[in-house]
C-alpha cells in the first residue's frame, strides 16, 4: 500500500484553487461588482467590494495557507522587520537548516534540533497579547491591505471585520510548541496557536521537498478557526441586500454601505 501524506496532491490543489475563485467571484457578483470582474490572484485582496474595502475570501479547503515565504521575504518585508524581532526569529527557523536539500537528508536530526531554538523563542514572543496581534494582522490581513475576513459556510458568505478577527483570535489562543508524539520525531518543530485544545494555526518550517525547503508556512485549519470566531459572542444578522450574506461584529456597523 502506498504510503499517505499529509500534503495535497497537485489535483487537489487544484480544485480548491477553482473553488476558492469561483466563491470569490460569487460574492463579487452578489454585491454588486460586474461580470468582468477580475482578482489578482497572487494578492490577499481576492474581492475589492463597491466601497473600496478588500476581502480575503476563504472557501471549503481543510486547511487555509496564510503564507508561505522565502527567507528574503522576511529580510525585504518592513512589516515583519518592525515586529519586534519576529521576521528576524523566522529567519533563524529558516537558517537552523542547511542551504541545500541533499545536506539536510544527510543530516535531519542535526538541523531539527537547531530549529528547536528559535521556535522556543518564537513561541515566548507570542505570549504578549499586542505582539500576536499585530503578527496575525501582518499574516492575514497583509497589515491594513484587507479589510475583512470572509468564509463561505454552507454557501453562504460570512464577513468578519479585520479588527475583530485579530481581538478575538488573539485573546482566545494559547500558543505553545509542537510536542514529538511518535518515535524519532523531535519536540519543538512547530508554534501551534490553539483554541479549546485543537490546532487553530500552526506556523513551521517545510522541509518535505526540494521545491519549498526552507519556506516558513503559516496554516489554519478551517473547522476550528471557524468554531471560534462564531463562538466569540460577536452579532450576526443578514445583510440588508442578500440573506446570501451574513454580517458578524462590526461588519453589521461598516459593510454595504454603498
Amino acid at each position: 500500500m502506498a504510503k499517505k501524506t499529509r500534503a495535497s496532491t497537485p489535483e487537489a490543489a487544484r480544485r480548491y484553487r477553482k473553488a476558492g475563485h469561483d466563491d470569490a467571484t460569487r460574492f463579487a457578483l452578489i454585491i454588486g461588482l460586474p461580470n468582468d470582474y477580475t482578482r489578482d490572484p497572487k494578492a490577499k485582496k481576492d474581492v475589492v467590494d463597491p466601497a473600496g474595502d478588500s476581502h480575503s475570501v476563504k472557501s471549503g479547503a481543510k486547511k487555509w495557507q496564510l503564507f508561505l515565504y522565502r527567507r528574503n521575504r522576511f529580510l525585504q518585508d518592513d512589516g515583519f522587520q518592525a515586529l519586534n524581532g519576529i521576521g528576524s526569529l523566522l529567519i533563524h527557523c529558516i537558517d537552523a537548516f542547511p542551504p541545500r536539500y541533499s545536506d539536510y537528508v544527510d543530516n535531519k536530526d542535526a538541523a531539527k534540533e537547531r530549529l528547536k531554538v528559535p521556535m522556543r523563542e518564537l513561541k515566548d514572543r507570542f505570549q504578549r497579547k499586542a505582539l500576536l496581534r499585530a503578527f496575525l494582522r501582518k499574516s492575514i490581513f497583509n497589515g491594513h491591505e484587507v479589510n475583512y475576513l470572509t468564509i463561505v459556510i454552507d454557501k453562504k458568505f460570512h464577513v468578519f471585520w479585520s479588527d475583530d478577527v485579530v481581538r478575538v483570535m488573539a485573546d482566545s489562543f494559547e500558543v505553545t510548541n509542537s510536542k514529538a508524539r511518535r518515535k524519532g520525531e523531535f519536540d519543538d518543530q512547530k508554534v501551534l496557536f490553539r483554541y479549546e485544545k485543537r490546532n487553530v494555526g500552526e506556523l513551521e518550517i517545510r522541509k518535505s521537498g526540494e521545491n519549498h525547503y526552507g519556506e516558513v508556512l503559516f496554516t489554519m485549519n478551517r473547522e476550528p478557526a471557524i468554531r471560534l470566531l462564531k463562538s466569540s459572542g460577536l452579532e450576526c444578522e443578514d445583510w440588508s441586500k442578500s440573506k446570501d450574506v451574513i454580517l458578524h461584529g462590526s461588519s453589521i456597523r461598516v459593510f454595504g454601505k454603498w
